[in-house]
This record gives structure tokens, sequence and C-alpha cells, in this order.
């Protein structure tokens, strides 16, 4: 209320709030912030019913604002991405970089998977299974509260092997001194440093639209990489198979295309 009503309304007379003034309240933070304007909204809300009941006014400005306010999830904030065709020279700028080694193996290992960040930070070996080019994410660490199997390509195994010679003491496969997990902003932070215009989960987007715009792989094949969830219903009651290999072989193709 003190950092974003009080300024506005804070010595208005209950009286005299409009709906234009609590509009004028929220919108600065309606999209921008959600869980903390619905917050804001409930608590004046409550100060004006406080005031309708002791009849100090006739209604609630904070009943009708929601209409012209909008849905919050009706902007769209897109992760910022490179193009496909610019991905490889990303590549190439990071591993010609002094950062980490380590980090450096986890941002193309990421690429090359089209996985979240989070899941490749916090990998383990035994989640690794190289005889089988296999990485099997366990549900309590994939958005969908899912397992997820995830094909590994040739390159892919070899950053694992890069990344055992680095640290072969740590059950976490990227990991820093003394055995720790990757920082949270530690990809996005070099990115920034290198002057490459994308964020981590952003290089998803890249694999989505190549796959989409150089490829013949079905939608389903490419969502079931990116462990997305079949929304329909009736579509997802026949979606019985993870489309294994037939995934295999466009990240295969994802890998073939980023080295050339």
């Amino acid at each position: 209320m003190e950092r974003f009503a009080f300024g506005r309304i804070g010595k208005m007379p209950v009286t005299e709030v409009t709906g234009a003034d609590i509009y004028e309240v929220l919108a600065p933070i309606w999209h921008v912030k959600p869980p903390t304007a619905r917050t804001l909204r409930r608590r004046m809300r409550a100060v004006l019913e406080w005031a309708v009941a002791m009849e100090l006014r006739p209604d609630n400005p904070c009943d009708r604002v929601g209409r012209v306010l909008g849905p919050q999830n009706d902007v769209v904030r897109h992760m910022k991405a490179l193009p496909h065709r610019e991905v490889a020279a990303a590549l190439e700028k990071v591993r010609a970089s002094d950062s980490l080694p380590v980090v450096k193996l986890a941002f193309e290992f990421l690429v090359l998977t089209a996985a979240r960040w989070g899941e490749v930070r916090w990998a383990v070996w035994p989640e690794m299974d190289h005889r089988e080019s296999v990485w099997t994410v366990p549900a309590k660490r994939m958005k969908a509260n899912r397992k997820h199997r995830v094909p590994l390509c040739g390159r892919a195994l070899e950053i694992l092997d890069e990344a055992r010679r680095l640290n072969d003491e740590s059950s976490i496969v990227f990991a820093r001194g003394h055995g720790r997990e990757l920082a949270e902003k530690q990809v996005r932070q070099m990115l920034e440093r290198l002057g490459i215009a994308a964020v981590p989960h952003g290089f998803r987007s890249s694999f989505r639209d190549w796959a989409a715009e150089e490829t013949d792989h079905p939608r389903e094949v490419v969502e079931a990489a990116l462990a997305h969830i079949v929304k329909n219903k009736v579509e997802a009651a026949y979606m019985r198979s993870d489309l294994f290999e037939r995934r295999r072989r466009l990240m295969d193709e994802w890998a073939e295309y980023l080295a050339r």
C-alpha cells in the first residue's frame, strides 16, 4: 500500500476514491507484477468495503476496475531468443571466450538438448546413461511433473566426458568449486557479457523455430522434445508414446545443423 497506492490515494477521503483512481494505481503493475497487483487490489478493496459498510459510500470501485484492466494473462512476454541461423555462431563465440569451462559446457549442452536451464543446472550423473545415450530427468525437476527422457547426440556425450574430467568427484554434472551446482544467473550473465542477445530459455524457441522452418518433423514430435504437455484431451488420450526414437532423429539433425 505504501509503495504503490498511498502516493495516489493515501490522503484522499474514501468518499472521493473513484474507479479511475484505482485503475491508475493498478495499471502500472497489473501485467508486470501480477501477484503484487492482485494483493494490492484485495487490500484496497477491503478498505473501501469498510467504507461501504459504514455507509460512507454506496459502492466499491475495486469491483468494476477488473474489466478495464483486463485478464492478467493477455500479455505474452517473450523470452529473448536468437534466430536459429545465429545459434551456431553464438556457440562458437562462447567456446572461444574466457568464460569458465564448465559454464561453456553447460550452455552447449543446454542448446543441444533444448532443455530448460533448471533441468541442466541440477543434472546429476545417475541420470546419464552413456551407453544408451539417454538423459532421464526425474519428474520432480520437470515443469510438467513427469519423467522426461532426452536423447543425447554424439556431441552431447562428448560434453559429458569433458564435464567428468573437469570434476569427477561431484555428483552434479556441471559443477563449480566444491561440487556445487552452477548459479542461477551464471549462463545468463555470460551471454550478456559476450553480447549475445538471448536468455538461456530462448534457445528452446530457436530450436522450435528451426524444427518448424527447416524440417518435416511432426508438431507432436517437436512438442515432445520440448517436454510440453498436450493440452487437447482427445489428442493426449492417444499419445501413449513419448516418441523417443523419432525425437532422437530430430535432436541428431539439430546437432548436425549447428555443426554445419
